[in-house]
């Protein structure tokens, strides 16, 4: 069974299948790599459902899954212990653990997110563009849901809620891949979702949970033509995996090794505040910076401060020689920075620190070391900026600003389904506009070629 889904096409084939089972008989906490395909042909039935809703239906159901959320948290707290308890004993690292905990507050804060999806704007429908031409026909670009998403994720249970509220308000159905090191917190998530969708009166296969093992996850790479597209959010070797063996269109969301570059020019106080918070702020997410550049003219006076208060944040520093003569004389202790450093994404308060001559060694270690995810200057001179700006190819450039605003919810977005590094379709910060695609629609009055 485990080619179920890629030796058969169109989601029509599995209408027989669907029709002899109920929504009461489904339990997407039992699926496994044999219920892929029919997990996948239950959401494209849903999606069909979802196609045609107004705005005001999928915010209700938005209100409806935050309220329940809100509701049902005293259980998702419980649940979400024993996925604490067991990765703790497993030894897993402090900040994967942060990544994983939902406390009550975090809770509320996913029912929160929901309740600001449905305060943006809907983007299906919306033309994007459109003209009469010369032959009277009339043609228009609109927004359209992409149908069925499978989102593969790690230990990040506010991603399931996340990736449920925006496929909604997209008008997609998605299915589920959380790690499995949250796999009691995302059981019941699903469930208080499901549910409030059916008391909506709307399908509960619109949210779909894949469990089982590397073949389930092989089978929805695979399942071409009842998924419509498949987003990986991750680490590099979790993105490299569904990158190299989907045959669905993958949107690519990367790593984050992002630098902080300390201009010839900057103000360093406001140099100090963004470095410590772009470090420390929580470095177990991608928009943290993982390398701080200081130009030489200023290292003498900013790398005593900055190091120290570094160190002071608990930081593990690891310099390159310019950097660490300056720790060594502030009696701080650091390593030397080694090759495998600088392409780290720690996702820990570590840190690589260096010293360049100029801008143009800013630039050319950053295009040597970059994932593409954010990059920042901090600089009063213009001119540098905007060379940074231009030279740098990242999904996002900061200038006097802490890389931690490369967020979705940050920019005014809602919640975010990832922030891409390809250049296809999808740049940054992914929300609901990037969850769907266009179609062309062109009405005429009997006009013939």
């Amino acid at each position: 069974m485990a080619g179920h889904c890629t030796s058969v096409g169109p989601a029509a084939t599995y209408a027989g299948a669907m029709a002899a089972e109920t929504a009461e008989t489904f339990d997407p906490a039992t699926e496994t790599a044999a219920g892929v395909g029919v997990l996948a042909a239950r959401a494209r039935t849903a999606s069909l459902t979802l196609v045609g809703l107004s705005r005001g239906d999928k915010d209700a159901a938005l209100h409806a899954m935050a309220d329940a959320l809100e509701a049902a948290t005293d259980t998702i707290v419980a649940a979400n212990a024993k996925d604490v308890e067991r990765g703790r004993a497993d030894g897993m690292a402090d900040g994967l653990v942060d990544r994983l905990t939902l406390d009550a507050e975090r809770v509320a804060a996913c029912a929160t997110a929901l309740r600001d999806i449905a305060a943006l704007p809907d983007p299906v429908g919306e033309v994007v563009r459109g003209s009469t031409l010369a032959n009277g026909l009339q043609i228009r670009q609109v927004r359209v849901p992409m149908g069925v998403v499978g989102i593969i994720y790690e230990a990040r249970p506010n991603v399931t809620v996340d990736a449920a509220g925006l496929g909604l308000k997209s008008g997609n159905a998605v299915i589920l891949r959380g790690g499995s090191a949250a796999e009691e917190t995302n059981r019941a998530l699903v469930a208080v979702m499901r549910g409030a969708l059916e008391k909506q009166g709307l399908p509960a296969d619109a949210i779909g949970l894949l469990e089982g093992g590397r073949e389930a996850v092989r089978d929805l790479l695979t399942a071409r033509g009842l998924v419509d597209l498949i987003i990986p959010r991750g680490g590099a070797g979790l993105i490299q995996t569904v990158v190299t063996e989907s045959t669905v269109p993958v949107i690519e969301t990367g790593v984050g090794n992002v630098h902080v570059y300390i201009d010839a020019a900057a103000d360093l106080d406001t140099a100090l505040a963004i470095t410590v918070n772009a470090k420390t702020h929580r470095p177990s997410v991608c928009n943290a910076a993982e390398s701080l550049l200081v130009h030489e003219s200023v290292a003498a006076e900013f790398l005593p401060r900055v190091l120290t208060a570094l160190a002071d944040s608990g930081v593990r520093l690891h310099t390159d020689p310019a950097a660490g003569s300056a720790a060594d004389a502030a009696g701080i202790p650091h390593d030397d920075a080694t090759d495998e450093d600088w392409d780290t994404e720690y996702l820990a308060l570590e840190m690589a620190v260096g010293v360049v001559p100029d801008l143009d060694a800013a630039l050319a270690h950053i295009r040597e070391h970059s994932s593409g995810h954010t990059e920042a200057i901090v600089t009063q001179d213009r001119a540098a900026a905007r060379r940074f700006t231009t030279e740098v190819d990242a999904a996002a450039v900061m200038v006097n600003a802490s890389t931690r605003f490369t967020d979705g919810g940050e920019f005014g977005f809602g919640a975010e389904i990832g922030i891409s590094t390809q250049k296809l379709h999808a740049r940054g910060p992914m929300a609901l506009p990037e969850l769907t695609t266009t179609k062309w629609i062109v009405e005429g009055d009997g006009q013939v070629r």
